[in-house]
C-alpha cells in the first residue's frame, strides 16, 4: 500500500468510513475494502470520516483515530441525533411531485445544511410527471430566494440528466437526502452504475444483508468526488439549533439581520423587529416566517 505506514510491527493506514451498520464499519483504501471496529471507543465514527487504523488480519482493520473533520451533517430531535455524513461539501436534496413532497422537510434540510457550512443543490425528479405544477413553483421560489436548483427526469431522460448532475458533483463530496419515494435510488444507479454491486459487497462483508440501506454509504467517484447515499425519512429534526442559528440560515432575513430594535431579537413578538416589518410589507412569504416559527418552538397567533 503506498502510503501505509509500518508501526511496531502493525501495518497502519489512513482511511476512509464507507458504511456503518451499528457498530460495524466499513473502511477503503487504495481501492480495498476491511471490515474495522473502533478501538477503545464506540458511536463515534460516521460515514465519511478519515481515520487512522491498523490492519488486523487480510480483511480486519482497528480504528485508532478519527482525523478532525471538515464538515457534519446531521439531524437531531428531542430524543436523538443521527449523523448522516462527515466531510462532504455539498447536500443534493431530491423531491418530485409525486408522491407528494413536504416543503418543510425541503426547508429543513436547507437549514441544517446552511448550519453546517455545506453548499446545498435542490434536484426536481421525476418532470415527466403531469402532476407538476407545484413541483416548478416551488423549484421557482427555492430559485429567488438564492438555492442552486435543477429539473431533470433521471428515468425519462436518463443520459441528459446525468450530464447535468455530473457537472454539479464533479470535484465535490456530496450526499443525497430526500423523503421515500423520490428517486433517490434512481439517481445514484444513474450516476454510479455499479453501485448496486457496491452495495452488494457492503452487505457481505458487514453480513448484514439489505439492512446496510438503513444507513448513509459513500462511493467514490473519483479521486475528487464522491457520493454519499442516505436512507429515505420523513422527517429532518433540528433540535440542535437556537432561533438565532436558525434565522441566520433564512436567505431571505440575512439582509435584515442586525437591524431589529433589540440585538437579541428571536423576530417573533418583540417590536420594531426587521424581519416582522418585512413580513408586513410582503418582503417575506408569509409560508417561509411560519415555517421559521415552527423551528422557534412558538405556536402561531
Amino acid at each position: 500500500m503506498t502510503s501505509a505506514e509500518r508501526s511496531a510491527g502493525a501495518v497502519q493506514i489512513h482511511a476512509r468510513v464507507v458504511a456503518t451498520f451499528g457498530r460495524q464499519l466499513l473502511i477503503e483504501h487504495a481501492d480495498r475494502v476491511w471490515q474495522a471496529t473502533r478501538r477503545g471507543k464506540r458511536g463515534d465514527v460516521v460515514v465519511g470520516d478519515c481515520v487512522r487504523a491498523s490492519i488486523a488480519a487480510a480483511d480486519q482493520a482497528s480504528i485508532e483515530s478519527i482525523v478532525p473533520r471538515t464538515t457534519l451533517l446531521f439531524r437531531t430531535d428531542e430524543y436523538r441525533t443521527k449523523e448522516l455524513a462527515a466531510n462532504i461539501d455539498q447536500v443534493i436534496v431530491v423531491f418530485a411531485a409525486r408522491p407528494a413532497f413536504n416543503r418543510w422537510f425541503i426547508w429543513k434540510a436547507l437549514v441544517a445544511a446552511d448550519a453546517a457550512g455545506i453548499d446545498a443543490l435542490i434536484v426536481r425528479n421525476k418532470t415527466d410527471l403531469a402532476e407538476g405544477d407545484d413541483a416548478s413553483a416551488f423549484l421557482q421560489q427555492l430559485s429567488r430566494l438564492g438555492w442552486r436548483t435543477l429539473s431533470l427526469s433521471a428515468k425519462a431522460d436518463a443520459g441528459p440528466s446525468r450530464e447535468l448532475l455530473m457537472r454539479d458533483i464533479a470535484g465535490r463530496k456530496s450526499l443525497m437526502v430526500g423523503q421515500s419515494g423520490m428517486g433517490k435510488s434512481t439517481l445514484l444507479n444513474l450516476l454510479l452504475p455499479d453501485a448496486h454491486v457496491r452495495t452488494q459487497e457492503y452487505s457481505q462483508r458487514l453480513n448484514a444483508g439489505k439492512q446496510t440501506t438503513t444507513d448513509s454509504r459513500w462511493f467514490s467517484i473519483d479521486a475528487e468526488s464522491a457520493l454519499v447515499d442516505t436512507p429515505g425519512f420523513q422527517e429532518f429534526g433540528l433540535a440542535h439549533l437556537s432561533a438565532s442559528e436558525i434565522a441566520a440560515t433564512f436567505p431571505e432575513f440575512k439582509h435584515l439581520l442586525g437591524h431589529c430594535r433589540f440585538a437579541d431579537c428571536s423576530h417573533l413578538k418583540e417590536p420594531s423587529c426587521a424581519i416582522r416589518e418585512a413580513l408586513a410589507q410582503d418582503g417575506i412569504a408569509p409560508e417561509r416566517y411560519e415555517f421559521y416559527r415552527s423551528l422557534a418552538a412558538v405556536p402561531a397567533a
